[in-house]
């Protein structure tokens, strides 16, 4: 399908300033953001972009096996997506409040950051309802304004905070997705089918076109299979306000490479295989761990901000979605591919009329 004039990537100046922010900018028509997930998981389309020819073809996720050599890993992003959504009231006037949980402290308390009319106040409360507890409700005391429009609040429960959220949360959606309820399938379709470890409060959304058929084929292939955990917070999707990307600054992520993995990282780079990571998060994980030495068993926090120039030391091929213009997440797929060729791909996905963002079809650079 032609794509129409007034689409496609938008001319500014400067555009050859790989450290502007508007160098990575492009127009998206709204009908193109996908809203809800396909039937099947491995039913997408897949875009595959050569680094080196810079051939774009146009395939589907179910080809990615036969793409794959036997002395290859796929390194996929098992954290799981917290039900970290939460909706309630300002207890004293209630005027409806919601947000997101971002994590507890040592002290039990937790760190939130959410939307109402008004200004917040520290001293006030605000009562949680579950989505299936009508009769239930949780107290969230505000503490202290932290930066960024986060604030520290105290639970009214003692409740480990994840026993709770599984009461009170629910599905975070991001909020381009423009319904405003998530769905019942939801809970298992913003989840990826090896998700393992709890702790995100966005999924890893390359992974989601993974169905255990498609799993096991990339194994028949010849493939291994690595796992890691980079926990998904705020930061990766917070916009970039700055004029310069070295001017913006990366919060940090919690992420884990496990020795099994660093072991088949290594094997796979002593015999000449490709490391083809699923999605930013593994190559953030991966490229975190090799800049300080060689790849080995380590876990700790990483605020990685990958932007034109950058020299990869292990990702060879990545798998990943198409990301919102002027983000983190799109800087790292140029600095990877180039962003020349990045954009030519973008303006090729949206004349094909491609599905665009978290629960939207991908791309494979090789």
């Amino acid at each position: 399908m032609a794509c129409s004039p007034v689409i496609g990537l938008t001319s500014l100046p400067g555009m050859s300033d790989f450290d502007l922010v508007s160098t990575y900018d492009y127009r998206l028509p709204p009908e193109l953001i996908a809203d809800v997930p396909l039937e099947r998981r491995d039913a997408s389309r897949m875009m595959t972009v050569d680094r080196t020819t810079g051939d774009i073809a146009h395939r589907s996720v179910t080809d990615l096996p036969a793409l794959l050599r036997p002395d290859d890993v796929l390194v996929l992003n098992e954290t799981r997506v917290i039900p970290a959504a939460l909706r309630g009231v300002r207890t004293a006037t209630g005027g409806k409040w919601e947000g997101l949980f971002l994590g507890a402290t040592g002290t039990g308390d937790w760190r939130i950051i959410g939307q109402t009319r008004g200004r917040l106040q520290a001293g006030e409360t605000l009562t949680i309802s579950g989505p299936d507890a009508a009769d239930d409700s949780l107290e969230l005391r505000l503490v202290e304004k932290l930066d960024d429009g986060e604030w520290l609040v105290a639970p009214d429960s003692a409740d480990d905070p994840l026993v709770l959220l599984d009461r009170f949360g629910g599905v975070p959606l991001p909020p381009y997705i423009e319904r405003r309820r998530p769905k019942p399938e939801d809970r298992d379709r913003y989840q990826t089918v090896f998700a393992r470890s709890p702790g995100a409060i966005a999924a890893p959304t390359a992974g989601l076109h993974f169905s255990e058929d498609l799993l096991n084929s990339c194994r028949k292939q010849g493939a291994a299979i690595a796992r890691l955990t980079l926990h998904v917070g705020l930061g990766t999707f917070r916009p970039v306000k700055t004029v310069r990307t070295s001017e913006h600054a990366m919060h940090s992520e919690w992420c884990e490479l496990p020795k099994a993995a660093a072991e088949a990282i290594q094997a796979c780079k002593a015999t000449g295989g490709r490391v083809i990571a699923v999605g930013t998060t593994c190559v953030r994980t991966l490229e975190t761990v090799a800049a300080s030495g060689p790849v080995r068993e380590w876990s700790g926090e990483t605020d990685i901000f990958i932007r034109p120039p950058y020299e990869f030391r292990v990702v060879d091929g990545l798998l990943t979605n198409f990301h919102l213009p002027r983000s983190t997440l799109l800087m790292l797929v140029c600095a990877f591919a180039g962003r020349d060729l990045v954009m030519q791909a973008y303006k090729s996905a949206i004349g094909e009329r491609y599905r665009f963002y978290s629960y939207g079809d991908c791309m494979l650079m090789l």
